[in-house]
């Protein structure tokens, strides 16, 4: 709802700063945002002298500030213009500025008084109603000090008594009072830790570092203790979400049996004092670093040594991966054939691990969960690991809150009814910082979490509590074992909630496809189904020209010669069927209209309807005779087929080729598998792509999910269309794959 001051507020922006050099003009809306207090403070700056400006309220703007005006009153205030930037920034804040009327009158220092007083700091400065150069950088932005949605009055109460305590020391700034943990309230912590241990300003500076570990050691608190430092114990413990817990500077019997639990569900020695490996998991999510654990993960292979070396270490259980996405990198990542042998020969235990290279939020969406989730069956299937595995999918990069929303929680959606489409064989869990494994959890999507906690800095790490259902919590790289058993491991603190696994089927990797077997093909045609419909194509769309089964029946009624083409090309089967399939599916009324063009410019047999058109996509596999063509003389020239190469410029050799794509479904399955040979090989003399494509190794059985992606997305072209469709394909693809797996054993 728009705020007629907040309106005026706008309006004073733009009326008195018109085009003002680095003001953009704002919105008249009467919404507050931060664009608002940008413009805002901009103006301040300019109003201070400041020429370069910024968004930013930043050392200097606040320096120059406690120079010229080291107080703000009515006595003090330069310019009319400057108060109203002030009364502006109350409004904004959603406090009384009086009329923006450029006085500071008593209705402003009454605010000004208000808002020292929500800040916790009202005792801290001489005079309640003047307005001071660190209460003016926290008027002029965002944060709320009076508890919001979801928040507690007893973290804003410690939000309020650190502010106060604090705020006199040169690099701490008023946080947030508005109930919530947060980044800046972690940090806030750890430089009252440092402040408490009598670390000078320019010293203290909210690093968990050596001399921050050293004197917390020398701080352990147990029943009896008084002071500041159980006031801070106190509040990290509350900040930690930890029950019952109040806000007191006593350490007494009921605080002490808060800290045993807590030490209880971190998996930490249940003293019920306050000691450092419990400051430390209070205080940083990786916590005391020098805590054995007895699970690790790595992309290392683990032989009979590092095994060895393993057990040496205390370690139980290893997290390996299931693919590895890439063919220039990591080479061991992937689990290696006889390796869980290997792992449960020397009486370790596997929990498997699924990656592939969503490193930010557009690599996880529904389609992307969906094809990850089939994709992680069929893996951990041709591994060898028995039903009822958990699979813990990856998100391994910083996702703010707004993105596990919009990406992160419809991916695992997809990975969750693809594990059902499957018949849910394995378990989920979720490998990532704290807010990602709470939320995906919360959501339903995941039955434990795999915390990434060693990446402390991560927006969703700091402010986070240890998620509750978490399995493993990773904290430290380190190298373990010499000689032939050295290998270096991620250290993980294990809960119990997961155990990996210590027996498995044989494992199957890379044979060779063979011939579909009839028996699977109830089962294909209604996964198939289910997935085309949870992405948007019914069985039977009036769009388009043909239904679900006509498109699965024409390409299975191919099966012996794709499987030929699989064996002649070292191709997998699906590669064939998926884009066959996903071209025949997309066929509608306007491929056919533009068919009829083609044959009236090449024939004059019809038209009427549009103009000739030379070439258009057509056939089941939605060829067109220029990249048939292409197609075929890149696989004449490479020896992988025979034939007479044609020329894509003359009139004559498009119409043969766009005719016998069009009329012969087989040779047009032939050509699909071409297609893909042609675009591994770098799809030369293409319409202009942006930059060309690069050669990908030759086509193996063996190909990753990144390669497999490439294949598809090329049969398509390029751009995000190209992008979008290839991932929803994978889920199509790993279908396929399954079925035709399950041909092979």
């Amino acid at each position: 709802m728009a705020d007629e001051m907040v309106v005026r507020a706008q309006r004073f922006i733009n009326t008195t700063y018109p085009n003002m050099l680095g003001i953009p003009p704002l919105e008249e809306n009467g919404r507050t945002s931060w664009t608002v207090m940008y413009a805002l403070t901009r103006a301040l700056q300019l109003e201070i002298g400041i020429s370069s400006l910024s968004d930013n309220f930043g050392p200097t703007t606040l320096n120059t500030l406690k120079s010229k005006y080291p107080v703000l009153n009515a006595g003090t205030v330069p310019s009319a213009n400057f108060a109203r930037i002030i009364q502006s920034a109350l409004y904004c804040k959603g406090y009384d500025g009086g009329e923006i009327d450029g006085k500071y009158n008593a209705r402003v220092a009454a605010s000004i008084g208000r808002l020292m007083s929500d800040m916790g700091v009202q005792g801290s400065f001489p005079d309640s109603g003047s307005l001071y150069p660190k209460v003016f950088k926290g008027l002029l932005n965002m944060d709320p000090y009076v508890v919001v949605s979801g928040g507690s009055a007893s973290i804003r109460s410690i939000q309020q008594w650190i502010n106060g305590r604090y705020i006199s020391r040169a690099d701490f700034y008023i946080v947030a009072c508005d109930g919530n943990h947060s980044r800046t309230m972690a940090a806030a912590m750890l430089y009252a830790v440092q402040y408490e241990l009598g670390m000078a300003d320019g010293v203290a500076n909210g690093v968990f570092g050596p001399g921050t570990q050293a004197g917390l050691k020398d701080h352990t608190l147990s029943i009896g203790s008084t002071g500041t430092w159980p006031q801070l114990f106190s509040a990290a413990m509350i900040l930690n979400q930890r029950p019952g817990v109040a806000f007191s500077g006593s350490f007494d019997s009921s605080l002490s049996s808060a800290t045993s639990a807590f030490q209880d569900f971190a998996k930490l020695p249940v003293t019920g004092r306050g000691d450092f490996s419990t400051w430390a998991s209070l205080l940083v999510s990786y916590g005391d670093q020098s805590r054995s654990g007895e699970a690790c993960d790595g992309v290392t292979t683990i032989t009979a040594a590092r095994a060895a070396a393993l057990k040496a270490q205390g370690i139980k259980y290893v997290g390996r991966y299931l693919l590895n996405p890439s063919t220039t990198s990591l080479p061991e990542k992937e689990i290696q054939p006889g390796e869980l042998k290997t792992i449960a020969d020397n009486g370790l235990r596997c929990f498997p691990i699924y990656q592939t290279y969503g490193r930010d939020a557009d690599g996880f969406k529904y389609p992307a969960g969906a094809a990850d989730g089939l994709a992680a069956v069929n893996a951990a299937q041709r591994h060898g690991f028995k039903n009822g595995a958990r699979i813990f999918f990856a998100v391994d990069f910083d996702a703010y809150d707004y993105e596990v929303t919009d990406s992160i929680l419809p991916y695992f959606k997809g990975v969750e009814d693809a594990m059902a489409l499957s018949g849910n064989p394995y378990r989920i869990g979720v490998y990532g910082p704290r807010n990602v494994c709470i939320r995906v959890s919360e959501a339903g999507h995941a039955t434990a979490s795999f915390v990434s906690d060693m990446s402390s800095g991560f927006s969703g790490n700091y402010g986070y509590p240890l998620p509750p259902n978490w399995a493993y919590d990773q904290i430290v790289t380190k190298t373990v074992g010499s000689g032939s058993g050295s290998i270096n491991i991620d250290i993980d603190i294990a809960s119990g909630r997961d155990t990996g696994e210590n027996s498995f089927n044989p494992s199957v990797l890379d044979s060779a496809d063979t011939a579909f077997d009839g028996a699977y093909y109830p089962a294909l045609r209604s996964d198939t189904s289910s997935y085309m419909r949870s992405i948007g194509f019914p069985d039977e769309d009036s769009n388009r020209i043909f239904t679900h089964s006509e498109c699965l029946e024409t390409i299975m009624s191919h099966d012996e010669l794709i499987t030929d083409l699989s064996h002649t090309f070292s191709m997998r089967k699906a590669l064939i069927q998926t884009s066959a399939y996903w071209e025949m599916r997309h066929y509608d009324a306007v491929d056919l209209t533009v068919d009829a063009a083609v044959v009236y410019y090449h024939t004059g047999v019809g038209g009427g309807v549009i103009s000739p058109v030379r070439d258009s996509s057509t056939g089941i596999a939605q060829i067109s005779g220029e990249v048939g063509i292409r197609a075929w003389n890149h696989c004449i020239a490479k020896g992988f087929v025979t034939g007479t190469t044609l020329d894509p410029a003359k009139d004559a050799d498009i119409w043969t080729m766009w005719h016998r794509v069009n009329q012969d479904n087989a040779y047009a399955v032939r050509t699909v598998s071409l297609i893909h040979l042609w675009d591994a090989g770098g799809k030369p003399g293409g319409k202009n792509p942006p930059a060309g494509e690069t050669v990908m190794r030759p086509m193996s059985l063996g190909y990753t999910q990144s390669e497999i992606f490439q294949v598809l997305r090329r049969y398509q072209g390029w751009g995000d269309e190209a992008e979008e469709h290839a991932t929803k394909r994978m889920g199509l693809y790993q279908l396929f794959e399954k079925y035709n797996g399950l041909s092979r054993m």
